[in-house]
């Protein structure tokens, strides 16, 4: 077995050391790769991030994550229900197609397609309308004051181009060897073009010498190589075939820090890590628990969380990367309730009497689905998580796979889990997104509870959830959001585990910005 990784850690310098150094190329890894050059094939913050630079939004978020001009120089309210854009002119594509309105409004239909994976970012948005060829009108379901936070990784496709090669559905990530051209293929807007792809071994970008914007970085290259082994990319670092890395494996975080020609950058991260529950189904798709389904009941739900030690994943796994919560949003997002953060203690005796109370005395064995790439130690947590709810009885199975099976597995359609391991970064920064998304009930044809795998539903957190959409008078806002989180939290709709903090590192050489949302804008980056 050693052989074996020795075999693949060669491999993976060998494909790195092919690529010529030059003071503008900047070679980065990850232990994951971006799964898709289609922008809407799935609202995960990594393939976002990245194609990011290729694609752009009408809004963007600048360096202290607030909005500001891109595609679009200016936006109004002429009514409480229009918000009205007015586009950039003089932008093209990188195949030199012009940018114009019918490309907005194509885009706004194509991400509400069956295979789009971001409907949620336009969930209040009846029709586009186009005004003139640089102006268009975003049609309200009702009032939504926020709309230009929620659109900042909405990005623009090329009409012309998408229907050229026949890439106008999106194709479903959740469905095996499902692609279409933009799978593989892009043709944005932003600083940088695609010029190769390989998936899981390297996506190669070059400038797009025709920019719209003023370039703050120096780059005329960047090669992305995924590299699974956490040994083998921190030795890429340390040995300088790459400059940077954005995962970084929190064992290595100190020696890295300590290594000559190396800085980490580390700063808490707007993600929260939460467990959830198949809440829906009469009975669970994977337990040996037969006609009945125990998540259910809350004191079952409640039983899982209190068997949790969370200040021992802290110490001995995050190693201090993280902040226990007990809420489905952190400090630094518009709604956070300190009062509320309060989590319930771990007492695995408490949880025991709760499983017998609920008809389980000998507990019972469950699947637990956990991605293997994605988060902070997401693998060697989860182990650690099993082993404290076997400590209550509850027997678990583990599935856990790298983030493209995961994801395709307990996103589907069927949303195929029983117990299951999820991130979720607001990315309007305001808890609407949350509910919106993570908490309110999944409605058929509605594009709500779009991530709520579970199914967690509660008729007054739906009520408040459409409330705090158009209510504009923060206190009652406030007092709204306090409500539908106090709820929440009450039910054990889910088990919020902790704000992971952001960890990268790069070769002393590297000029970058570090966003507390995990974003990488390679418009920052400059090689010295």
């Amino acid at each position: 077995m050693r052989g074996k990784y020795l075999l693949a850690a060669c491999a993976a310098i060998a494909l790195l050391t092919a690529v010529p150094a030059s003071a503008k190329t900047f070679r980065w890894g990850n232990d994951g790769d971006v799964n898709s050059m289609d922008p809407y094939a799935r609202n995960e913050t990594f393939l976002l991030s990245f194609l990011g630079n290729v694609y752009e939004p009408l809004v963007r978020r600048d360096k202290n994550l607030k909005v500001e001009a891109a595609l679009a120089t200016e936006w109004s309210q002429p009514s409480p229900d229009i918000w009205r854009f007015k586009l950039r002119r003089n932008v093209k594509f990188h195949d030199g197609s012009p940018f114009n309105a019918d490309d907005v409004i194509f885009s706004f239909q194509r991400a509400l397609m069956p295979g789009s994976n971001i409907p949620t970012k336009l969930a209040t948005v009846k029709e586009v309308r186009k005004v003139d060829d640089y102006t268009v009108d975003f049609v309200l379901k009702g009032p939504d004051p926020i709309l230009p936070e929620e659109i900042t990784n909405w990005y623009i496709m090329d009409k012309e181009w998408t229907e050229k090669h026949n890439a106008v559905k999106p194709a479903d990530l959740t469905k095996a060897g499902e692609e279409t051209y933009a799978t593989r293929n892009a043709n944005g807007t932003g600083p940088f073009m695609l010029k190769e792809r390989q998936p899981d071994i390297k996506t190669v970008l070059v400038v797009n010498p025709n920019w719209w914007d003023k370039a703050e970085h120096n780059l005329t290259e960047v090669v992305f190589s995924r590299i699974a082994n956490d040994q083998t990319r921190v030795a890429a670092l340390i040995s300088g075939d790459i400059d940077m890395i954005y995962n970084v494996p929190t064992q290595d975080v100190d020696r890295l820090g300590k290594t000559e020609g190396i800085k980490v950058y580390e700063g808490p991260e707007l993600r929260t890590i939460f467990l959830g529950f198949d809440q829906k189904r009469d009975e669970l798709l994977k337990s040996n628990v037969k006609g009945k389904n125990p998540f259910k009941d809350v004191r079952v739900r409640r039983a899982f969380y209190q068997a949790i030690d969370i200040e021992a994943i802290k110490s001995r796994i995050m190693r201090g990367a993280s902040r226990p919560t007990a809420l489905m949003l952190g400090e630094g997002i518009n709604g956070y309730d300190k009062e509320l953060d309060k989590r319930y203690p771990y007492d695995p005796e408490a949880a025991k009497k709760l499983l017998a109370e609920a008809g389980y005395p000998q507990g019972f064995e469950v699947t637990f689905d956990c991605p293997t790439d994605r988060y902070q130690n997401d693998e060697r947590i989860c182990q650690a998580i099993s082993a404290m709810l076997a400590k209550i009885g509850i027997k678990i199975v583990p599935n856990f796979q790298t983030r493209a099976k995961y994801f395709a597995e307990i996103l589907g359609p069927g949303y195929n889990t029983s117990f299951y391991m999820l991130g979720w970064t607001p990315d309007t920064y305001d808890a609407h997104n949350v509910l919106l998304n993570i908490i309110s009930s999944r409605g058929e044809g509605s594009t709500q509870g779009l991530f709520n795998v579970g199914g967690y539903s509660n008729s007054r957190v739906d009520e408040l959830t459409r409330l705090i959409q158009v209510e504009t008078d923060q206190k009652k806002r406030q007092a709204m959001i306090s409500e539908a989180m106090k709820i929440h939290k009450e039910e054990f709709g889910h088990i919020p585990l902790h704000q992971q903090t952001v960890v990268w590192a790069a070769r002393k050489n590297i000029d970058l910005v570090q966003l507390a949302d995990n974003f990488f804008p390679l418009r920052y980056v400059k090689v010295k």
